[in-house]
């Protein structure tokens, strides 16, 4: 390879590595997109903690069960770890989203395969909780009227079971299904408008 051959080469080189003004707005245009995200996100942090600290005065209550106090604390105490594992990925998560500088092609990939990561790691922190869930849901169904203590006891009629049995089912189909729309409503919109941005950047090539 002769010089004019190295210098042709080095000169593609350098072209290939400039991002042109046009492609860089491109680029700074999944900003918008992506502060909805982080703003959502802090909103969903704050939300979460409240609700879980509301949810540990419940026993509280005149009209909760005492005999059910420690139970409920038992359950409550498994609850708080794992929402503290979730929880703290999800903060760190916002922290890498509030120093992401979307400036090059490979910044916005990886910012936007992060937030499609972490969408699925928010949708399994929800179905992790739905048991809990369900015990606590199961708990007030069968303490809260005399005809779900009987059904512990043995005496029951079917119809009245099964009633019961549909309220949980259809419940944990409901948690999903809500789910799925919470995080597209919440998030996916705005991962959609940075992917836009992705395949734009693509045909351009």
């Amino acid at each position: 390879m002769d010089f004019n051959d190295i210098q042709n080469a080095w000169n593609n080189e350098k072209t290939d590595n400039v991002i042109v003004p046009d492609t860089l707005s491109k680029i700074q245009s999944a900003n918008m997109p992506l502060d909805k995200i982080r703003k959502n996100l802090r909103k969903e942090l704050f939300g979460q903690i409240l609700a879980l600290v509301i949810i540990g005065f419940l026993p509280l209550h005149s009209e909760f069960p005492s005999r059910l106090t420690g139970p409920y604390y038992f359950i409550y105490g498994i609850v708080i770890a794992i929402s503290i594992y979730y929880l703290a990925q999800l903060f760190l998560f916002y922290k890498r989203l509030d120093k992401a500088a979307l400036t090059t092609k490979d910044s916005l990939y990886e910012t936007y395969y992060d937030i499609r990561l972490n969408m699925q790691l928010y949708k399994t922190f929800t179905f992790v909780l739905a048991p809990f869930l369900m015990i606590y849901l199961a708990g007030y169904l069968f303490f809260k009227n005399h005809d779900s203590i009987e059904i512990l006891k043995g005496n029951f009629e079917n119809g009245k079971l099964l009633v019961k049995v549909a309220i949980l089912v259809i419940t944990i189909l409901l948690i999903g299904v809500f789910t799925e729309w919470w995080v597209s409503f919440y998030y996916g919109k705005y991962a959609k408008e940075i992917k836009k941005v992705i395949d734009e950047l693509k045909e351009e090539k």
